[in-house]
């Protein structure tokens, strides 16, 4: 086959590119496939990561349910802070978010939010095993979000 031109890049494409984390390595490979898409298309960077919470916190971290909450936004922000610095890192403007309740709503709530033009996320993140073959979350993600949504597979 042969190649022809490459086509050109409409650097007006992606302005604004939600980064999606839970900490897990699929997350940290998927964001760096859109840090990669952010840096072609200057796009600025909102990193989120949507920490579900319940009733059975306590019972995965010690303390009552207000420090299980707070222990799991701790681990949030550190996922989000550390996807943040490797924008900045790359002279990417960022946005960053921490948000408790339930992933699937949450990711797309915050998008809508920053009124962006395209989502990353892996296929599945910290439950994946007990998902099928796309994640509850990425399959709900990719079904009513009004953006593109780039799902990033576990090889």
């Amino acid at each position: 086959m042969a190649a022809g031109p490459s086509p050109a890049v409409d650097p007006d494409m992606y302005d604004v590119i939600v980064l999606t984390t839970d900490g897990s390595e699929l997350a940290e490979t998927a964001a760096e496939r859109g840090l990669a898409i952010a840096e072609v298309h200057e796009a600025a960077v909102c990193v989120v990561c949507v920490a579900e919470t319940g009733p059975f916190d306590e019972v995965r971290l010690p303390g009552d349910a207000a420090s299980a909450e707070e222990a799991i936004r701790g681990q949030a922000e550190t996922y989000v802070e550390r996807l943040a610095e490797r924008a900045r890192s790359l002279g990417l403007d960022v946005e960053t978010e921490v948000r408790t309740g339930t992933p699937k709503n949450g990711i797309v709530d915050y998008a809508s939010s920053v009124d962006a033009d395209l989502i990353v996320l892996g296929t599945h993140g910290r439950g994946g095993v007990q998902r099928a073959v796309l994640g509850s979350v990425a399959e709900h993600v990719v079904r009513v979000s009004d953006v593109d949504v780039l799902v990033v597979r576990d090889r």
